[in-house]
């Protein structure tokens, strides 16, 4: 294959222009993955049970080094900072509530909004605590009340800190993880989903009754070609509870890169990027839910244990390649409200280190300062939203897929055109 990095478009590019005041820059993290110092949960036995690749131990120590991770971030320019609340941390046992964890927390939203950042608080990232889990997790009848109590206690606490809310994250991909470690069995799955679709349609209403104005929201890992088949589990059944709908797009799939395979076996740096397919995502959910708003709250390229891709494929390049495209669904109608970059250092991935995901890379395994250090992207983030998206002569390095499927057959119709145009809605 010819170097990635060096192949640009032939002909003449279709450009829709910057962005726009309005739109929000931000980047995104979780508890678990980068906090360390990890409670009683799930997901710490999950760690601890040998079933996964690394134990995830002090990950990048986000819960004593979030300071710095929040300041780099502002350094950056971003509007957002997203981060979890572990309910394993703030409710270790059953009415019992950890004063000095929310103070942590609490000091979290502080310095976010000392930027003149906004929080983007996700109440539920996978992990759950230990108590939860000996009840029997989602196959619990009581668990979707047990969240209720958490997430009201959550809510209640950072009402007037003008946050933007995630319920769940990825609820199909958690389902699936937690079928993956046995939290659940296969099925337990309906019952899983009934409690979640529950738990979120009753949050989003306390939200609204303590701010009317909040962004309440859920994000989905988009899956190409079965991405609307997967929606009838959560996304369908409460789409009138979502002020905006969360987009996580990674990978695409086309008749010249079904490398998409690798993700199931999460080797997720061996995934070659297909950018015009975030194109396709958020057209198909513009013409699905007409007038829905649409944000992107991830997308990033993992590298291999930290070294640059064989292809020569730059982070710097997958994130302009994905902000050209994210403009050009806005340009052709989609209402497209924000973007975060996954992730804003490296962090655990549900198993493993290997996946490098951060704009600040950080050895957790090797390195027991876990410094800091600034990739490639960090620079042109900055540029980028200073410029409102990239130049207007800007060429994508991966060019269009050939018949991408994405979403078909309207993704394939309007895919590799030879002005590089994907088509409109």
């Amino acid at each position: 294959m010819v170097a990635l990095a060096a192949t640009l478009l032939a002909a003449p590019v279709a450009h829709a222009g910057p962005l726009g005041d309005d739109f929000l820059w931000g980047v995104a993290t979780s508890g678990f993955q980068s906090e360390g110092s990890s409670p009683d949960s799930n997901w710490a036995r999950y760690s601890a049970s040998g079933k996964t690749h690394d134990k995830v131990g002090d990950s990048v120590d986000f819960r004593h080094r979030y300071g710095e991770d929040i300041d780099n971030a502002a350094a950056m320019g971003v509007d957002v900072f997203r981060f979890g609340i572990e309910w394993a941390r703030v409710q270790p046992s059953p009415g019992t509530w950890d004063e000095a964890e929310f103070a942590y927390y609490d000091d979290v939203v502080r310095r976010i909004r000392s930027h003149g950042m906004t929080p983007m608080i996700t109440l539920d990232h996978w992990v759950y605590p230990g108590w939860i889990a000996d009840r029997g997790g989602w196959a619990d009848p009581r668990t979707p009340d047990d969240w209720l109590v958490n997430a009201e206690k959550v809510v209640d606490r950072y009402k007037d800190a003008g946050a933007i809310w995630i319920t769940f994250n990825e609820p199909t991909a958690y389902a699936q993880k937690e079928m993956t470690f046995g939290g659940i069995s296969l099925g337990d799955a309906p019952k899983m989903f009934d409690g979640l679709v529950r738990a979120h349609r009753a949050i989003y209403d306390r939200i609204h009754q303590l701010d009317p104005t909040a962004r309440v929201g859920s994000n989905l890992a988009f899956i190409p070609a079965v991405f609307g088949t997967l929606d009838r589990s959560f996304v369908d059944r409460v789409t009138d509870k979502l002020d905006f709908l969360g987009i996580d797009y990674y990978y695409g799939v086309s008749l010249d890169n079904t490398s998409a395979i690798a993700a199931a076996t999460d080797r997720f740096y061996d995934v070659v990027p297909q950018p015009d397919g975030i194109y396709h995502a958020l057209m198909a959910y513009h013409r699905k839910l007409p007038g829905m708003p649409l944000y992107v709250v991830e997308n990033g390229m993992p590298t291999d244990d930290g070294k640059p891709r064989p292809d020569g494929y730059t982070r710097s390049d997958h994130l302009r390649d994905h902000v050209y495209w994210i403009e050009r669904a806005r340009e052709d109608g989609a209402d497209v409200i924000g973007y975060n970059y996954w992730s804003i250092t490296d962090n655990y991935e549900w198993g493993t280190y290997r996946p490098r995901f951060g704009l600040y890379t950080v050895d957790a395994l090797t390195d027991s300062t876990l410094t800091r250090r600034a990739t490639d992207a960090v620079a042109t983030y900055r540029t980028t939203i200073a410029d409102g998206g990239v130049p207007a002569d800007y060429r994508p390095v991966i060019p269009p897929a050939f018949c991408s499927l994405v979403d078909p057959p309207a993704s394939c119709l309007a895919s590799g055109s030879s002005n590089g145009s994907a088509g409109g809605s």
